[in-house]
């Protein structure tokens, strides 16, 4: 994986701890405030609920690149190493089409979603849906890159082993594999 890439999924998991921090303490101190004083801070209430839109649709795209979604890797590990690059190259394909009416129908809500405010804080509704052009775009990105990658055969086995549930692969050490982490 690239130097670059390898920073942005950094910065989206550095994203994705801070909105999960920053919705977590607004909560906890709404709790509090409800609790001693009868009274909360309503915009907390507001930038959590955005907060946990956006931690939801940046975290897809960090679990899609990470192959960590659900999948049917009990059919797919009936079939060897064609039949599962055949499976891949469907789902791909699949997922593909999916992101990009996700993306499709971000666009054409955009405009109408722009043009309302939130009750509380007054932004632009745009910043909590727009985040589905986000997600949709990381998406087909990895997806067209992994297609390219299968269609010019430079998919490696591990990959195809790990498309099937055998993640073992997918660990660049033991002592890795032990702990759940997966190497890059």
């Amino acid at each position: 994986m690239s130097r670059l890439s390898r920073f942005f999924f950094g910065f989206l998991d550095v994203l994705l701890a801070a909105l999960l921090g920053s919705m977590a303490l607004m909560v906890f101190v709404n709790v509090v405030m409800r609790y001693t004083m009868n009274s909360g801070l309503p915009l907390s209430d507001e930038l959590s609920r955005f907060a946990f839109v956006w931690l939801t649709f940046i975290g897809a795209v960090v679990v899609y690149h990470h192959r960590q979604h659900m999948g049917m890797e009990t059919v797919v590990a009936q079939f060897g190493p064609r039949g599962r690059r055949v499976l891949m190259g469907i789902s791909d394909l699949i997922i593909l089409g999916c992101a990009g009416v996700l993306m499709h129908g971000t666009w054409k809500q955009l405009p109408i979603n722009a043009s309302m405010s939130a009750p509380v804080s007054g932004l632009s509704m745009a910043w909590v849906y727009g985040i589905g052009l986000f997600t949709g775009a990381g998406i087909i990105i990895i997806t067209v890159e992994r297609l390219f990658r299968l269609a010019t055969g430079r998919m490696t086995d591990a990959e195809l082993r790990g498309f099937g549930g055998e993640m073992d692969d997918l660990y660049d050490s033991p002592a890795r594999a032990k702990t759940g982490d997966r190497a890059e």
